[in-house]
């Protein structure tokens, strides 16, 4: 069908070739409007949290996300000039829409305020640069604007500074290790095209979709860095298989024979990323949802494109197009059963037990350090240091304590208006504040019985509360579960009272629990529906069960380098790198999908190899050795070019996207190497003839060809 296919393609290559350019360009006036429907919003749907923010929302007319927050650092200020510095912020806050001045209090030379707002973190933020102006216009030259708005503000320009260069840095290494590889300029050409469309279009894509979801900031980032690199491994390895079927042959057999092969091979490889990515649209979080999202599109494009836009541009470009000269010819007509990798495999099949016992015991001591993980919600301190925000969070920090720049929020309903000025609520509210400011991790409250502590109807408090440590410390995350389970149900408000704590530590361990409950199940169905995928694309039983459990030893490890450099700072001073107590719970999600997706890419197109070879009849030792040596160099540089495409992720300012990119570059590599390197030819070898097995009663009910059991073997 393939085969057919790609002649039809070939045929109508032009109007191909036309219409991805009109997506191309589609896409790239829409990715230019996209970053309006971008949030950095963490909230859980149906949790405590939420149900608090959209009571702040609707009773109190506040959008969390566009609350602003100005700090002030004085020395020796009467309170006469303490109370012209509020007034003279609460005048300035005019400039923004909708704004209100819900708390501002003076504590040890710092005086910090919160402008709320009804508007939301993208409209706000354009109101960021008239609101520093007119603070300086009111004499406070010394005044900080932080809070969610103001770090969009000042972020979004500096993602968009990360993201070019991390382009250049990738498209240059990308383009190297392309032209190392495939030694002409015109085949150059092909994956640099393929890429672009793919990109774009998958940019387009998910600008449609933002009209109708939440997406995260980072997500232009990630799709574009990774999205290179997954573009361009795919289309390396139709032109790596449209090169070698080319020899001695027609262009029109060469290419359906490669499109029949390696762009089945590329299909079920596209669907295994989708796959796993897919799952995470099972998380009952948007912010992770967004990412599940972003990344099915990617891949799936992708395979779309690899059969249309790569089998036009293929025919387009011809066989002369693709065949390799000066130093790269030479080595690619050098036979590849004489290479460097052809002798690795054979080692590995002489010596498995030994091979194996080796590659576990490094994978395992690289995989220790997972052991200290802990995760935090968001590192919202790990900002560049020249943006005015994220100098207003370090003095919030070094004057105040980390605590305030993510205070909680306890939102009190009493059930009926015209409750909150009774004797019995009142003294209820002195004696939990009272109460709460107790505590040993409390910093201060702020409580009342007027706006903006009550709403208009008086049926709704609210209490604010800052803590001594950060939103993901574990002092902050005991306070938060103290303040649900403790010191809210042990007050005296009415029977009907209801309690609900918000603000970002709330929402952050709301997150964390939505991701603990979720993790598993999202887990199980992504090794279960991949093993089925594999079982029908290799037609054997146990393949697939060596395939994932590689797959986790790939991952494990890339978490445990995460810990190394993160957390103990090994190597951060080299690389860049923050360097944090905890590592962003969402990356490791996010990242075991997407390595799980590639490293199962990298396992089906080495393992088709072997098995189109096995087929033709050899012995297992030949067919693990052909098929390492026909693929390993290929696959290697498609992970090296995504690596090269994670580089531009660690190289930028934020630790999120660090940690991300630290992961891929790191789970890639250790995946190339040890894993598909010397664990997968040795574990093949110790499988013998079990590799291939597939019962006749199962292989009909995948309706796929048979693969008896077959005779033992003798090793090379």
């Amino acid at each position: 069908m393939l085969e057919r296919w790609s002649q039809w393609i070939a045929r109508q290559r032009r109007a191909v070739i036309v219409l991805w350019i009109a997506l191309t360009f589609a896409g790239i006036f829409a990715d230019s409007h996209l970053n309006q429907y971008l949030t950095t919003s963490i909230a859980v749907p149906g949790s405590e949290s939420a149900k608090a923010d959209h009571i702040l929302a609707t009773a109190f007319q506040e959008n969390i996300e566009g609350t602003f927050t100005v700090v002030l650092n004085f020395k020796n200020a009467s309170d006469d000039e303490i109370a012209s510095f509020k007034s003279k912020i609460a005048r300035a806050s005019e400039v923004i829409p909708t704004s209100k001045v819900t708390q501002q209090r003076a504590i040890g030379g710092l005086l910090f305020a919160n402008i709320g707002s009804r508007m939301g973190l993208y409209e706000a933020a354009t109101y960021t640069d008239d609101f520093r102006a007119a603070l300086l216009a009111e004499g406070l030259k010394q005044a900080l604007v932080t809070g969610p708005p103001a770090i969009d503000a000042d972020v979004s320009p500096v993602l968009s500074s990360d993201l070019q260069r991390g382009q250049i840095i990738a498209l240059l290494m990308a383009l190297l290790l392309l032209i190392l590889m495939l030694g002409t300029c015109r085949a150059v050409v092909i994956p640099f095209l393929f890429a672009l469309a793919t990109i774009s279009t998958s940019l387009g894509v998910i600008f449609l979709l933002a009209q109708k979801m939440l997406m995260v900031l980072y997500i232009p980032n990630i799709v574009e860095l990774i999205g290179l690199g997954l573009a361009i491994d795919y289309s390396l390895l139709v032109v790596h298989r449209f090169r070698k079927e080319s020899q001695g042959r027609q262009e029109g057999d060469a290419l359906a024979t490669t499109m029949r092969t390696a762009g089945k091979t590329v299909i079920v490889s596209g669907m295994c990323v989708a796959i796993a990515l897919a799952t995470l649209l099972l998380v009952p979080i948007p912010f992770v949802r967004s990412l599940g999202a972003a990344g099915i599109i990617v891949p799936l494009v992708s395979v779309i494109a690899a059969l249309t836009l790569q089998p036009a541009l293929l025919s387009y470009f011809g066989k002369r197009g693709v065949t390799p000269r000066g130093f790269v010819g030479a080595m690619a007509r050098r036979d590849p059963m004489e290479g460097f990798i052809a002798r690795m495999a054979r080692m590995s099949v002489r010596r498995p037990l030994r091979v194996l016992t080796v590659s576990l015991v490094l994978l395992f001591a690289i995989s220790g350090s997972i052991l200290s993980l802990h995760v935090t919600p968001s590192s919202i301190t790990a900002l560049p240091q020249n943006l005015e925000s994220s100098r207003a969070l370090d003095t919030f920090t070094h004057k105040a304590g980390a605590g305030i720049i993510t205070p909680h929020e306890i939102v009190i309903d009493l059930g009926s208006p015209e409750l909150a000025s009774t004797f019995p609520v009142e003294s209820a509210r002195m004696n939990l504040v009272e109460v709460l400011s107790r505590d040993k991790e409390v910093f201060v409250t702020a409580s009342g019985v007027k706006a903006p502590f009550v709403d208009p109807t008086g049926r709704y408090l609210r209490i604010f509360l800052v803590s001594h440590h950060d939103i993901g410390a574990p002092q902050t995350v005991d306070l938060v579960k103290r303040l649900r389970t403790g010191y809210l149900h042990a007050t005296h408000f009415p029977p009907a009272t209801r309690f609900y704590v918000s603000g970002g530590p709330a929402q952050g361990f709301d997150l964390i629990s939505a991701l603990k409950s979720s993790a598993p199940k999202i887990v199980t169905l992504m090794l279960v529906i991949t093993y089925f995928l594999l079982l029908r694309a290799l037609r054997s039983l146990l393949l697939p069960f060596k395939a994932i459990a590689m797959d986790l030893l790939s991952i494990t490890s890339a978490c445990g380098i995460l810990v190394l450099l993160f957390k103990s700072g090994i190597g951060s001073t080299l690389l860049g790198t923050y360097h944090l107590p905890q590592i962003e719970a969402w990356v490791l999600l996010f990242l075991f999908a997407l390595l799980f997706g590639l490293s199962m890419d990298y396992e089906l197109f080495i393992v088709s190899r072997m098995r189109e070879v096995k087929d033709r009849g050899v012995s297992n030792s030949e067919a693990i050795v052909e098929g390492m040596a026909e693929t390993g160099g290929v696959v290697s540089g498609a992970a090296l070019i995504l690596v090269a495409a994670a580089t531009g992720l660690i190289l930028g300012d934020f630790a999120g996207l660090q940690e991300v990119g630290v992961g891929l570059a790191f789970g890639l590599l250790i995946d190339a190497t040890i894993i598909r390197g010397l664990l997968l030819p040795a574990t093949m070898v110790l499988l013998g003839r079990w590799n291939w097995w597939l019962p006749t009663s199962l292989a009909r009910v995948l309706k796929v060809k048979a693969s008896p059991l077959g005779s033992r073997e003798t090793r090379l």
